[in-house]
């Protein structure tokens, strides 16, 4: 069994600067921040290639234009040398998706209403929770 490491990246959508709010930037922008995030514990030399999974995103219009904004991103942040792809699946047919939905849901139970019951379970494999437009340091857990 794979090692499982929970990096979770807090937005609170309201305290972004106007010119972020539309979804377009604002979500690659986050991704990128993650991946910035992630990415900085690895040594980058040894990595060949990062695969970007996300959920289906059911408006084709939309779906053209987040994949184009989140390698436009991937492309900014990552050395030449890396290769990048970015898929989409439907989360109800991808394990690692459901994983990451779990997880993510559990987090925010936590954080939006104080109930770590959930949390509680994926606990020893969260390595970070950083609260992105909170000023201060970063929660580690």
């Amino acid at each position: 069994m794979g090692t499982l490491r929970v990096d979770s990246l807090i937005v609170e959508k309201s305290k972004a600067g106007p010119a972020l709010r539309d979804e377009l930037q604002f979500y690659p922008k986050m991704l990128g921040y993650l991946l910035k995030y992630l990415l900085k514990d690895h040594l980058l030399r040894d990595v060949e290639e990062v695969i970007v999974i996300t959920d289906t995103i059911p408006v084709k219009k939309k779906a053209k234009a987040v994949e184009k904004a989140v390698k436009e991103t991937l492309t900014e942040m990552l050395p030449d040398q890396i290769k990048y792809r970015v898929l989409h699946h439907a989360s109800k047919s991808s394990f690692g998706l459901q994983v990451a939905d779990y997880c993510n849901w559990a987090i925010f139970r936590k954080w939006e209403r104080g109930d770590t019951r959930s949390y509680d379970l994926i606990r020893s494999r969260v390595k970070s929770e950083f609260e992105i437009f909170r000023t201060g340091t970063r929660k580690y857990y």
